[in-house]
C-alpha cells in the first residue's frame, strides 16, 4: 500500500486503483459517483496527496502496481466469476489474491488457450476495442475435412454473419486439412465458431496461441505466470 505522492488526475487514479479504463473513470465522476474528501468531484478534477477519496460510497483502498498474468485455459472453465451450471470458473486456477483480476476478452468454455488476466483497465480497453487492431492467432480442428472453395471464402471474401461479415485468415496446418491456423484482427462472440458452423462445419478444438504481443509458448494448460505489460 503506498500514499499519493503528488497530485495527479483523479480519473488516472481511480482507473489504476479501480482496475479501470480513464473512460470508465470518467463516467463515474459524471455521475456524480466520485467524491474526494467528502465533496463530490468534477471531470478534470485532481486528487492530491493524503486526500480520501471513495467511489460510491466505498473508500478507495490503494495499490502499488498493476498486476499481469498469462494464464493457459483449460476448456470446460468458464471466463467468468459467477459459475454457469456445472462448469468451473478460471478462478478455481488461480489464488484468492488474483481473484480481483478481470479477464481482458474472453475464450468460451469449450475453447482453450493464452487468456491475460489484470487489473489494469487501460490495457484491456487497448487490446480489447477495435480501434487497436489486436492479431489473434488460434489452432482450429474441424469435425470434416475444409473445402477447398470454402476456405477461399472465408480468408478471401468473408462470411456473412448475423452480427456484421467475418474474415479470418486461414492455414492449413493437415493433409486431411482438418486442422488449421486461424489468423484474425476482431474478437466478436464465438466468431471463429459461428464462421465455420454457417458452413456446415463443427469446430472439435479451438486454441488460442497469440494475442496481440503475448504469445503462449509451452506454458502447461490450467497454469500462470505473471508478465510484464507490454505495448
Amino acid at each position: 500500500v503506498i500514499l499519493v505522492l503528488m497530485s495527479e488526475r483523479l480519473n488516472k487514479y481511480i482507473a489504476f486503483q479501480l482496475g479501470l479504463s480513464r473512460r470508465e473513470a470518467d463516467d463515474l465522476i459524471a455521475d456524480g459517483a466520485v467524491s474526494v474528501n467528502g465533496t463530490v468531484a468534477t471531470l478534470g478534477g485532481r486528487v492530491e496527496p493524503g486526500q480520501a477519496v471513495s467511489v460510491k460510497g466505498q473508500l478507495v483502498t490503494e495499490k502499488s502496481d498493476y498486476t499481469y498474468i498469462l494464464l493457459n485455459k483449460p476448456e470446460g472453465y468458464v471466463s467468468s466469476r459467477k459459475q454457469q451450471g456445472d462448469a468451473p470458473t478460471l478462478y478455481e486456477l488461480l489464488p484468492q489474491e488474483m481473484h480481483s483480476l478481470k479477464p481482458v476478452g474472453r475464450l468460451d468454455k469449450n475453447s482453450s488457450g493464452l487468456l491475460i488476466l489484470t487489473d489494469d483497465g487501460e490495457l484491456a480497453f487497448q487490446m480489447t476495442h477495435p480501434k487497436f487492431y489486436k492479431v489473434k492467432i488460434y489452432e482450429v480442428d474441424l469435425g470434416t475435412a475444409l473445402e477447398p472453395l470454402h476456405q477461399q471464402m472465408i480468408s478471401d471474401y468473408g462470411i456473412a454473419l448475423e452480427d456484421g461479415p467475418s474474415k479470418i485468415s486461414l492455414e492449413k496446418v493437415s493433409d486431411d486439412r482438418k486442422k488449421w491456423i486461424a489468423t484474425m484482427h476482431e474478437g466478436r462472440n464465438r466468431q471463429i465458431r459461428r464462421t465455420f458452423a454457417s458452413l456446415g462445419y463443427d469446430v472439435t478444438r479451438l486454441h488460442r496461441t497469440s494475442f496481440g504481443p503475448y504469445i503462449l509458448g509451452e506454458l502447461p494448460s490450467g497454469k500462470f505466470e505473471t508478465i510484464e505489460k507490454r505495448a
